[in-house]
């Protein structure tokens, strides 16, 4: 092995923390400077200085707060992620779940979320899948203030009407709701989407469709091109926002 691959290898994920919160700040480079496969490599308290943070020290991942002074996360992480030849990944960090800032953020390239309150290792599990190019999304356990069942680590949506209704009618509602916003794909890419937005992987969902994993695969692809998303995490929060999972 080649000198210059070793050092490849063993090189630490490099992360930024951008939160105007200095308290929080401090906790989170604690949380990153206890793993030895991860590295501290700056802070910002505003979106603008966390993209002049990004140029300067080019990190593999930001945990980037939503709401800043000045230029706010969701701007910031759309600028990081637009420019085609930076790798830097964004973990939008945020206090409710539910918020639109987060699925705005998320439409605009960051690679899912966490809520600020996860568990340490659940923070550095994620900063870990990001940069091997998963996303992630906040587990369960940290949403109690909201009544979301989740499916497979991933989340499903459920409004308060559907808690309350006839089950009957939460059925025949959510078939008229995946009518209208699922019109465009094939029954077995609908079959598919509800799959992968449950949080199952490429091979749970093709042992579940009784396809192979390929097939799974090429499904998901033409699912992501007609709804114009660009990942399963977005795909997950498009599930969420149209209520089309039970």
């Amino acid at each position: 092995m080649s000198r210059d691959l070793m050092s490849e290898e063993a090189s630490p994920i490099r992360v930024v923390v951008a939160d105007d919160q200095a308290l929080f700040v401090s906790g989170m480079r604690m949380i990153v400077e206890s793993d030895p496969g991860l590295a501290f490599a700056g802070s910002a308290s505003t979106g603008r200085e966390a993209l002049a943070v990004v140029e300067d020290v080019r990190p593999d991942v930001v945990l980037m707060d939503v709401r800043m002074p000045g230029m706010d996360g969701i701007e910031a992480t759309q600028r990081i992620t637009a420019r085609a030849e930076n790798r830097t990944r964004v973990i939008i960090l945020t206090t409710f779940y539910g918020s639109e800032a987060v699925f705005q953020a998320i439409r605009g390239g960051a690679s899912g979320f966490l809520v600020k309150d996860s568990r340490p290792e659940f923070v550095l599990d994620a900063i870990r899948a990001v940069h091997a190019g998963q996303e992630v999304i906040a587990p369960r356990e940290v949403l109690a203030q909201r009544e979301v069942p989740a499916h497979g680590g991933m989340l499903a949506a459920a409004t308060t009407s559907e808690i309350v209704d006839d089950p009957g009618d939460r059925t025949r509602n959510l078939e008229r709701r995946v009518s209208r916003h699922l019109g465009a794909l094939t029954p077995r890419e609908r079959e598919t989407f509800l799959l992968v937005a449950r949080g199952l992987s490429n091979a749970e969902a093709a042992r579940a469709s009784f396809v192979s994993e390929t097939t799974v695969k090429s499904h998901v692809r033409s699912v992501l091109g007609k709804l114009k998303l660009r990942s399963r995490v977005q795909l997950t929060i498009f599930a969420y926002e149209h209520g089309l999972l039970e």
